[in-house]
């Protein structure tokens, strides 16, 4: 599995939509400093998937998506992928018997395919859109998470190089 976290709040970053000829889209806009953050595991062999939105990043919260994740697949032995956060590293992280973290090298994101899962939640979900409260931006995650099926997850994260150790390996 791959691992990533994501900052989810109420400020909109304008993209591109459609409008009628000659006439100028209005988007709505809103600068306001909440956020949620969103963990998230993905396996792109069979799209299994576990996201947990938590408070923040760091060390604690990491330790209760961790710990959730191995109840969720308690009967799996799983290979944690994710990048050299500080807190990934932390000598505070308490890892759960069944999972083993795997460090990616420093620096490349492009090797993690929930980065992408992240740019597709926010264009399904917050693509030019307000939110009234934190609240309302927690429901709209878990409901674009909920839509997110198994085989959209694995078309976007089982890239070549991942189907080539799994093939060469076994997995």
């Amino acid at each position: 599995m791959f691992e990533d976290e994501a900052g989810f709040g109420r400020i909109t970053d304008p993209a591109a939509c459609w409008a009628p000829p000659k006439k100028r889209p209005n988007v709505p806009c809103l600068k306001i400093r909440e956020y949620k953050s969103v963990y998230g595991a993905v396996s792109p062999l069979d799209g299994e998937s576990f996201f947990q939105v938590l408070d923040k990043n760091d060390t604690e919260h990491m330790n209760i998506f961790l710990e959730n994740l191995s109840l969720k697949f308690n009967d799996f032995l799983i290979l944690l992928c994710l990048d050299r956060a500080t807190y990934h590293k932390s000598a505070d992280l308490k890892i759960p018997h069944n999972i083993t973290l795997f460090l990616l090298p420093p620096r490349t994101p492009e090797l993690n395919p929930v980065e992408i899962i992240w740019r597709e939640i926010r264009k399904i979900g917050f693509k030019n859109k307000c939110f009234v409260s934190l609240k309302a931006v927690v429901d709209k995650l878990y409901e674009v998470i909920a839509s997110l099926s198994c085989n959209m997850l694995i078309s976007i994260t089982f890239w070549d190089w991942i189907r080539h150790i799994v093939s060469c390996y076994g997995f």
